[in-house]
């Protein structure tokens, strides 16, 4: 008998529907293309607008700098600060970088801190926060140090040299140990505040304040320079004592090598 099934060719493609094809909507497809155009040209329209009103602003006289207002000055003048600002009147209000100003400030010593601010349409303002020297430090040259204990200025010619002189302190140390170094300058003004209140030895009567690591402060008189010796702490109470004699050591300062109050519970006053 014969097999009657008839084997399907290896391949032979089977029969498959055809996807038909949707037509193209060219009235959806015009309108999509025309909100795109548009809108690019609008902000087009949008970037032109802006860019001419600023021309016109920076033409108008209407947005230029006519007042220049400096405030909190102590030794600075305001011309020195205008021109280290580099404005004038005329400039245009919107063209002033705000925080160039300020950076040019800030290279002045004497410039703590700076506030710039800018008042449409004429108005510029900078508020000075100046430096206040407490001492000056004997490094080989001498230096400002302020009132929180930096030391911010060589000092030039003209500068006022009333201040109390420290000495001990030297570059090397600030740059091998500059906490130490720092703690010390602290120290140093504490001494100079207790000094102030002038309960002991008035700081008029002192011609120098002088600091060593190891044995701490001495402080020199301005008649005879007789050595104070303070040690590196306690101050206050060392210098109360001092108080109770030093009217009565007055009169014989010229007689003293030193007066010694590195004790919790004396002095000791070598005489010449």
């Amino acid at each position: 008998m014969h097999d009657l099934r008839v084997k399907k060719a290896k391949g032979a493609p089977r029969n498959r529907l055809k996807k038909q094809r949707r037509p193209i909507n060219y009235r959806s497809f015009f309108k999509k293309a025309t909100r795109v155009v548009g809108g690019l040209i609008v902000l087009s329209l949008v970037g032109v607008v802006s860019v001419e009103l600023y021309g016109f602003l920076t033409r108008s006289t209407f947005l230029r700098l006519e007042r220049i207002e400096v405030g909190h000055l102590k030794r600075l003048t305001r011309d020195e600060v205008v021109a280290l600002a580099g404005v004038q009147a005329g400039d245009d209000m919107l063209a002033l970088r705000l925080s160039r100003i300020g950076e040019q400030l800030a290279k002045n010593p004497w410039i703590e801190k700076v506030k710039v601010r800018r008042y449409f349409p004429h108005t510029l303002t900078i508020d000075i926060a100046e430096r206040e020297p407490a001492a000056v430090v004997n490094m080989g040259y001498l230096y400002y140090l302020d009132t929180k204990g930096d030391i911010f200025k060589p000092l030039t010619e003209g500068d006022r040299l009333d201040y109390p002189v420290l000495t001990g302190f030297a570059e090397e140390d600030m740059a091998r140990d500059p906490n130490g170094f720092r703690e010390g300058l602290q120290r140093a003004l504490e001494l100079i505040g207790l000094l102030k209140e002038g309960a002991a030895l008035p700081l008029g009567d002192v011609s120098e304040i002088h600091y060593d690591k190891g044995f701490g402060f001495t402080i020199f008189t301005a008649q005879g320079g007789v050595p104070v010796r303070l040690g590196n702490g306690a101050f206050g109470d060392k210098l109360a004592r001092l108080a109770r004699i030093y009217r009565d050591l007055q009169t014989q300062l010229t007689h003293l090598q030193y007066i010694d109050l590195d004790y919790s519970d004396k002095i000791i006053v070598k005489k010449a």
